[in-house]
């Protein structure tokens, strides 16, 4: 039977209306994708399980937190605590200072489970100055004699008067990829430039990391956090290998910390530098595409509020290096300047010792208390004689 018209109306208008409000209540809650995980903590591991520190190092601990079917769960509060803080203390944030020689549990706890670290503190080795960060800066392709007296690096130069200078540094081939994977690698791994293969070799990060220490490369003109790519702008990865780690791109962790220099600033006036950073200016700056005297001003632009710290003067390390020369096939890479700035640098030192890339790669790694080199930095000559005792 067919309705009225003004019947039909009225069941045209109901059915609309609760077409309506069905659709509203249909979208009351949020999508599944963006509702609170709500899935109980089941499982707390703390990472490394088993690091050393030294007295008065640090060692950087995470918590990872899983639900029952294995699943990472994020967003939740962790509380940490010491088992013997007179040992080890820890910080809100999994920061963990030595204090004492002798052995501590720092616990990770999140809604009742918990994950533990065992902690052995040590006394400091003789032999060599300590730091809690060291950063590294590498210019491109130039003689040490085009550098070191030349009126176009007037700041590198005054840093090489104040600190330490290495005399007899030479680079250890060409072109330039292969003294960056010496540098991280303590192998040259390849001499081609445009190589774009992941590496397993042993290296910084992975050394880095099993002594709990914390790191980033900073790379100028990187497009975005993580990136992995050949090139961008003015930036290569030939000079940033970091990148080509299988330690940190087959992380998803890690490879977040392949940050843009912008980065940098802030984390210096914030105090959250890491143990270890890479710095890698862009072609222009790295006197790559551009005269020395642009290096020179960015350095001085860039790397002069970090000297100026006082957290620096305190515990940091500055190392400015060029990757090869221009003209000099010396020792494999030619002559080049090696710069070490620091608190406790020798005044105005000048080496006459023949140093090359893996003994920058060795002195990066031990004087965060790191004991474990890479390939040849294992057996390269110690740097400790730019450093007071």
């Amino acid at each position: 039977m067919l309705f009225p018209s003004k019947h039909w109306s009225v069941a045209a208008a109901t059915f609309a209306l609760v077409a309506v409000l069905g659709s509203s209540c249909e979208h009351a809650l949020p999508p599944s994708s963006s509702r609170p995980d709500t899935a109980a903590v089941a499982s707390v591991a703390v990472s490394p399980a088993s690091p050393s520190v030294q007295i008065g190092q640090t060692v950087q601990l995470t918590a990872t937190l899983k639900d029952a079917s294995g699943s990472p769960l994020t967003g939740r509060a962790v509380t940490w605590s010491s088992g013997d803080s007179a040992i080890a203390r820890v910080s809100g944030t999994g920061l963990v200072t030595g204090r004492a020689a002798g052995s501590a549990t720092i616990a990770a706890t999140s809604e009742g489970k918990s994950g533990t670290s065992a902690i052995t503190v040590t006394a400091p080795t003789t032999g060599g100055p300590r730091f809690n960060h060291v950063f590294i800066v590498l210019e491109e392709n130039t003689d040490y004699a085009d550098v070191i007296g030349s009126p176009s690096m007037p700041y590198l130069n005054s840093l090489a008067q104040q600190y330490g200078l290495a005399t007899q540094y030479y680079a250890n081939t060409h072109p330039s990829i292969g003294n960056y994977f010496m540098l991280a690698t303590g192998q040259i791994v390849t001499n081609n430039d445009s190589y774009s293969s992941v590496v397993s070799v042993d290296n910084v990060v992975r050394q880095l990391l099993a002594a709990g220490k914390t790191w980033k490369s900073y790379a100028e003109d990187l497009p975005s956090v993580g990136f992995t790519g050949a090139t961008s702008g003015g930036y290569a990865r030939k000079h940033n290998v970091f990148a080509l780690l299988s330690d940190v791109v087959n992380d998803p962790v890690q490879v977040n910390n392949l940050v843009p220099f912008t980065q940098f600033a802030t984390d210096l006036a914030n105090g959250t530098l890491p143990n270890y950073a890479n710095i890698a200016p862009n072609l222009c700056n790295d006197a790559h595409d551009c005269p020395l005297s642009t290096a020179d001003t960015w350095l001085k632009n860039n790397i002069d509020p970090l000297i100026k710290s006082a957290q620096f003067q305190q515990d940091g390390l500055l190392i400015i290096v060029f990757d090869e020369a221009g003209g000099d096939n010396g020792h494999g890479g030619g002559r080049i300047a090696w710069v070490a700035v620091s608190g406790k640098s020798k005044a105005g030192y000048q080496s006459t010792t023949l140093y090359q890339h893996a003994s920058t790669l060795r002195l990066s790694l031990k004087v965060l208390g790191v004991t474990a080199y890479p390939n040849a930095a294992a057996t390269a000559p110690d740097m400790d004689e730019f450093f007071n005792p």
